[in-house]
């Protein structure tokens, strides 16, 4: 079971790179300004994007996102379906902050 479980994990934890990779791609693809390489710089679940409070609270009101109020989001909650609706919304309010 030991063996089994460590697959597990490294699927696991390369699904969280895999997003990361995807976030900070789709964020530069769409020229959103900024240094977004601190995403893919991170490990673990979670992720600091760097976007403040009235960010977060712009981003829960007009795209239903949610994370802590100091820009931690949860990486593994992500998907490469939800990940498009992510960098919209992270755009939308750096550009609206610029």
């Amino acid at each position: 079971m030991y063996n089994e479980w460590k697959v597990e994990l490294k699927a696991m934890a390369d699904r969280i790179i895999t997003m990361r990779q995807q976030l900070f791609d789709a964020l530069s693809a769409k020229g959103t300004p900024g240094d977004w390489s601190h995403i893919i710089k991170q490990i673990g679940m979670f992720t600091f994007t760097g976007l403040n409070s009235d960010q977060v609270a712009f981003m829960t009101k007009e795209y239903h996102i949610y994370m802590t109020s100091d820009g931690r989001i949860s990486m593994a909650g992500l998907s490469s379906k939800t990940v498009p609706h992510l960098v919209d919304a992270i755009h939308a309010v750096v550009i609206r902050n610029s």
